[in-house]
């Protein structure tokens, strides 16, 4: 076991806010010294870890702020199953067109893929230090709405749009009315060459009229396409295949 270090100088830490350097000093000091280390080398050391924490822990606090559904990344992502070409998937994942403020629309049946992949975007733009805010209609209509009461929507969507992306998830899978189609066309309206807005929908975009108002919509999906990049899914359901071949459960021992 390294020494603990002496309290004042672990008390210094504490009150400079470096509690990664903190944590990790006794191992490092300890191989420093063991190691002769020019005093260079132990700085960059002990800086290095505590940058890496620091890093580690925004991206926590920008997932969990995110309100990610169901943690699914590229990690579980099978590229060869979706109907997705593998180089639109490739290219999607470099997040140029995030960058470039540019907007994603998937559309196509249940359970081909659409929300894993918009997921596995989205955790892929936390990583690269940035930040995402993720709803259903039905969750942005309840924001706007709480906003709308006390006068406030101006500063809700404020604050999701401080977000370099903005996803809605599954449109077209519950009924919509009047009070979604609005906050649907708010958020597109204030997202408008500004920031990427991705969704998802059973419904192309250009059918988004036969679930909202029409005129709300009309003026919602032009702006929502004029930047984006469409792709339409295709195929039966990966859950429904997962399911019928065993590989959806754990297998009972």
């Amino acid at each position: 076991m390294a020494p603990a270090l002496p309290e004042d100088l672990a008390e210094l830490l504490k009150r400079m806010r470096m509690p990664h350097l903190r944590a990790i000093a006794p191992d490092v000091l300890a191989t420093a010294k063991a190691q002769r280390w020019d005093p260079t080398e132990l700085l960059r050391v002990l800086l290095t870890e505590e940058a890496r924490g620091r890093d580690e822990a925004a991206k926590a606090a920008r997932r969990k702020a995110a309100g990610l559904p169901a943690g699914k990344t590229f990690d579980s992502w099978r590229e060869a199953d979706s109907s997705i070409p593998v180089a639109t998937q490739s290219a999607l994942a470099a997040l140029e067109w995030v960058h470039r403020g540019e907007n994603l629309a998937i559309t196509g049946p249940s359970g081909t893929g659409k929300t894993h992949f918009v997921e596995a975007l989205a955790h892929r733009v936390i990583d690269a230090g940035m930040r995402v805010s993720w709803f259903t209609l039905e969750s942005l209509t309840t924001a706007i709405g709480r906003a709308s009461v006390d006068g406030s929507i101006a500063k809700t969507l404020a604050k999701i749009t401080r977000a370099e992306l903005i996803v809605i998830d599954d449109i077209g899978m519950l009924p919509s009315g009047q009070a979604a189609a609005e906050a649907f066309y708010r958020l597109v309206d204030a997202t408008y060459e500004r920031r990427s807005l991705a969704v998802t929908s059973n419904i192309h975009p250009s059918g988004f009229d036969t679930i909202m108002p029409t005129t709300l919509a009309t003026a919602a999906v032009d702006r929502l396409l004029h930047h984006a990049h469409v792709i339409v899914t295709e195929g039966t359901s990966l859950r429904l295949t997962d399911a019928t071949t065993g590989r959806g459960v754990v297998a009972l021992t």
